[in-house]
């Protein structure tokens, strides 16, 4: 039996090469014409449009506004774009799919003058069956007419898509995303495109994984429709094939019968060896080509792009291929957006961008407000970065249509994405969302998505079991239950050009203009300041860390990675708070996290930057910072030790009053043994004396296919090559052959953006080169007053197009980045301390909600009534302990301090003014063994709100989640309020 089934097999796999093409994808995003503008009649293939732009796809009509304009400004109207194209007469008789990724925000499409569906919400990929329009043989005229204005409404309902945000979601208008061209048999497998096509396509996962062993079992289902008018007998055969294209595994499922007309699901799976699962910095993929056979014959073919992993979401935790790991990312702008260009890149770009994330030890990207683009999605598999999918939203729950709209973009973003294996979270809401809401959209995960291994939740969340995962955007959650890990944290902002307040351009710390009539000098960071708040901020994620006690976080995600083209509150009109610039130049922050999240839990690879440069003016005296996850540093200035750095933050190594000299500024770790782990060094660069061009390109080379770009970094440097920290000379820029000038961005009018002249600022710029559909060589040249100029020259090769249709796939030539190699099957993380359980409480008052200041609920709490003879709590241990530690949660907890005297039983192990956070503080106690805790306050509160810039668009909302507004919550009275406690004991 055994025999037979292979000899089938190998008769099914000789049989197929020979057959007509089962499927042909095309790429359909070439040769384009596109008019800004409403046109009578431009649905007719009649109509005159020899005067319009030719474009290539994916472009935005408003792509010359990003970085240019502040987002609320971006141009919003009515564009028309429209393609020629043919189809050989040999295709008569199959079916014709065309893919829109995605288009913005309302749009009608036409085949030959005939209407053949809209598609409204602005972010989903959308498909339409253009079977009974074509002309096969002749040529066909496909237009599409979008309306691109912020405030769009829904047609048969006149309702506003939420997400439509002049906040968040930046309008690049038209179709700025991919379009592909399906061609397949009258008996096919669906595409995952249910808006429209009402279709699911493909689903593959594993079960039953067995990490140690590389073992699962490979799914594959598929939705399959005969068109055909007599009933057919299909077979449903699965390929899998790994990374270096070896088949590693056939298998088949039973045959069935499909009726004419009719839509059936067929199913298979086996028992796959010898695996290599998908991780962090890991990004193994899988082809997996399911095919349907009729007769002997290969009737269809789709090959599957993915990933295994195993996951687990509980305890607090989030395990990825049996091990422990925290989020440590950043939320992203959806938009992902480029000066000049906006969200359309060529796919080797978004690897470039995604990976640097990755390269950052980031392990995850919280994607904002609305689904990704398909092209995002997809760079996440190959580089390693586990993302976060939201449907679409602004920042609350909504009823009636608004509600129903987002539901609905959810389940077509899950069918559109569920087979990649990046994707670990399914984000409902940007605020949290009702219990009911909750379910349905876990109901809808349920659906289509039922073994992906994918926790559904939102933002907050706190209160609400059936939610998978949840999180603030600007506290620190604790759970004992599902994972709570920050949607966004550190606000902060700061321009790449500005070091600090003792070099050029000597911008003060903090200065710019007012936000909303009030201080920003949280916005108006220098470098130094920006990356050392965004070390403190971390400080309060990494310390409740797995392996902390029975309550922990699982992390957070950093508002942003890149400067953004969305809403602002320093000086620029984009926002800076990310780590690096809008070319992704990397800020000093950008290698503090780099620092602090080297490790799955626990830093793991020993790691030490020094923040700043080292170029000043002799008379120059300033702290050095230095970020380090060793136990101490040392400073070596020319040789000579300067001493070991004060530490704070675990991470911030700081020494004061430092002088200047010339020569080599280093910086050695060393563990607690006095091991060294690591070193990082500046040294002094000389005056700028030439100009060097670096070439950044897809692994291909540049595609002369009018989309794919090259990034060119310019730098200044001196005569030994090292870039000049200081330098800020302007660079005029020359460029001949076929190639478009998109450039890059700096401080200066309109952000310099297109110019062709920019300045290097802190010693280096990019810009951006697009290619022309006509293939050559390109030069570019770079001068500067001064300096030796630079030339780099390149070529774009052809891409074949035959009646505006392209066989090739850009980003099918990118393979998966193995940075980090597979899981470690080590533990990530030491068990530091062991929480001390609370048996019982006794109180001066309010005796019945004592038990809400332990419970695991941050929207609880126990309160006294405002006299100071009430305000205590005495919590009885579920055992004798030594307490080291108290880890409390106070109402209030930014804005208020509270005296408190603590005592183990009748001895006092604490006294003092609490601080204020943003969530826990930490109590360093008396050591005393003892069977009850008494917590009890001394005096009034005093009040004072300590972060008070950090707050959202949404504020004052947003930033008054810690129940101060309660009523009488701005009295300061004798009142003791606590949200949670915990009492720790240290693992000697």
């Amino acid at each position: 039996m055994k025999n037979h089934l292979i000899l089938s097999l190998l008769i099914l796999l000789f049989l197929c090469p020979f057959q007509s093409q089962a499927r042909d994808k095309y790429n359909f995003n070439l040769d384009w014409l596109l008019q800004v503008g409403d046109f009578q009649g431009a649905e007719h293939p009649s109509y005159k449009d020899k005067n319009w732009k030719p474009v290539n796809l994916p472009y935005a009509f408003n792509e010359d506004e990003a970085f240019k304009l502040s987002i609320d400004q971006l141009s919003d109207t009515i564009v028309w774009y429209r393609k020629h194209f043919r189809l050989p007469k040999t295709d008569k008789g199959r079916k014709v799919f065309v893919e829109f990724e995605g288009v913005r925000q309302g749009a009608d499409f036409y085949l030959n003058g005939k209407h053949i569906g809209i598609h409204e919400n602005g972010v989903m990929a959308v498909g339409f069956d253009l079977t009974p329009y074509l002309n096969f043989g002749q040529e066909n005229v496909l237009a599409v007419r979008v309306d691109n204005n912020w405030d769009y409404r829904e047609r048969a309902t006149q309702t506003k898509y939420q997400w439509s945000n002049r906040n968040f979601n930046a309008n690049y208008g038209g179709i700025p995303k991919n379009v592909w061209l399906y061609v397949t048999d009258k008996i096919y497998q669906t595409l995952p495109l249910y808006s429209n096509l009402k279709t699911t396509g493909v689903y593959i996962y594993a079960d039953d994984i067995r990490v140690k062993q590389r073992q699962a079992v490979i799914h594959a289902e598929s939705e399959i429709r005969n068109e055909y008018t007599k009933a057919r007998e299909v077979g449903y055969r699965v390929e899998v094939y790994d990374r270096d294209n070896k088949l590693v595994s056939t298998f088949e499922g039973d045959k069935t019968t499909v009726a004419p007309g009719e839509t059936k699901e067929v199913k298979a799976e086996a028992t796959v060896e010898g695996l290599h699962f998908w991780s962090w910095g890991y990004g193994y993929l899988y082809t997996v080509k399911t095919s349907l056979w009729v007769d002997g014959k290969c009737m269809d073919e789709v090959s599957t792009r993915t990933g295994f992993r195993k996951t687990r979401f509980a305890d607090g935790k989030i395990w990825l291929n049996e091990r422990v790991i925290q989020m440590k990312g950043f939320a992203q702008r959806t938009s992902n957006e480029w000066p000049a260009v906006g969200i359309s890149v060529p796919a080797w770009l978004s690897d470039y961008s995604n990976g640097l994330m990755v390269e950052g030890c980031a392990n995850l990207v919280r994607w904002m407000h609305v689904t990704p683009w398909k092209q995002d999605v997809e760079s996440c598999d190959r580089v390693g970065l586990i993302q976060a999918m939201p449907a679409g939203d602004a920042e609350k729950d909504r009823e009636g249509r608004q509600w129903e709209q987002r539901t609905e973009l959810m389940r077509d973003a899950i069918i559109y994405n569920r087979n990649n294996p990046s994707i670990l979270f399914y984000e409902s809401g940007n605020e949290s969302v009702s219990r009911e809401h909750m379910l349905e959209m876990i109901a809808i995960r349920d659906q289509y998505d039922p073994h992906g291994g994918r926790a559904i939740g939102s933002r907050e969340m706190l209160d609400i079991l059936e939610a998978e995962y949840g999180g603030e955007m600007l506290y620190i959650n604790k759970s004992a239950r599902h994972p709570m890990w920050a949607m966004e944290y550190c606000r902060d902002e700061g321009l790449r050009k500005y070091w600090d307040e003792y070099s050029y351009p000597f911008h003060k710390e903090g200065a710019g203009p007012l936000y909303r009539n009030a201080p920003a000098s949280d916005y108006n960071h220098n470098q130094d300041m920006l990356a050392i708040e965004n070390i403190r901020r971390w400080y309060d994620y990494w310390r409740e860390r797995p392996g902390t006690g029975r309550r922990v976080s699982s992390g957070g995600t950093k508002i942003i990675f890149s400067d953004t083209n969305t809403h602002f509150r320093g000086e620029e009109n984009y926002r800076r708070s990310g780590v690096t610039d809008p070319m992704r130049i990397p800020k000093d922050a950008f290698f503090a996290h780099q620092v602090m999240w080297d490790g799955w839990v626990d830093t793991e690879q020993p790691r030490t930057h020094i923040i700043g440069h080292w170029n000043y003016d002799a008379s120059v005296e300033k702290s050095v910072y230095v970020v380090s996850n060793a136990d101490k540093v040392e400073l070596l200035l020319n040789g000579k030790s300067l001493g070991f750095g004060r530490q704070e933050y675990r991470f911030l190594y700081t020494f004061d009053k430092v002088k200047f000299e010339e020569g080599t500024l280093e910086a050695v770790s060393y563990d607690v043994a006095g091991r060294e782990c690591s070193r990082a060094k500046l040294e002094t660069a000389g005056k700028p004396e030439a100009l060097r061009l670096t070439l950044m390109q897809g692994p291909a080379g540049l595609k002369a296919d009018g989309v794919d770009m090259v990034l060119v970094e310019v730098e200044a440097v001196d005569s030994r090559g090292r870039r000049c920290p200081l330098a800020n000379d302007p660079v005029q820029f020359a460029l001949d052959g076929p190639a478009e000038w998109r450039g890059g961005i700096a401080q200066g009018p309109d952000n310099y953006i297109l110019s062709q002249t920019l300045p290097v600022e802190c010693g280096v710029n990019r810009v951006l080169i697009r290619s022309s559909r006509i293939p050559g060589d390109i030069r570019l040249t770079a001068s500067a007053q001064g300096m030796k100029p630079a030339e780099l020259t390149f070529t774009s090769t052809a891409v074949d197009v035959q009646n505006g249709l392209s066989t090739y796939i850009p980003g099918n030539e990118l393979e998966g980045s193995l940075l980090r190699g597979e899981t470690p099957a080590t533990p990530s993380y030491q068990e530091r301390v062991v929480d001390v359980p609370i048996a019982s409480a006794e109180t001066g008052v309010n005796q019945e909600s004592a038990s809400n200041s332990f419970d695991d609920n941050e929207l609880s709490e126990w309160r006294n009534d405002g006299k100071l003879s009430t305000a205590w709590i005495t919590y009885h241990l579920g055992r004798y302990a030594v307490v080291d530690e108290i880890c409390i949660k106070l109402t209030g907890w930014r804005m208020r301090s509270y005296p408190l005297d603590i005592y183990a039983g009748d001895t006092l192990i604490w006294r003092g003014d609490t601080d204020k956070s943003l969530g826990y503080i930490h109590l360093n106690v008396k050591p005393v063994r003892a069977k009850e805790i008494t917590i009890r306050l001394k005096g009034a509160n005093s009040e004072n709100d300590a972060f008070g810039q950090i707050v959202e668009v949404a504020a004052p909302v947003a930033n008054e989640l810690d129940m101060f507004k309660a009523k009488d919550g701005d009295k300061p009275r004798h009142e003791l309020r606590i949200v949670e406690v915990e009492f720790k004991e240290k693992i000697q």
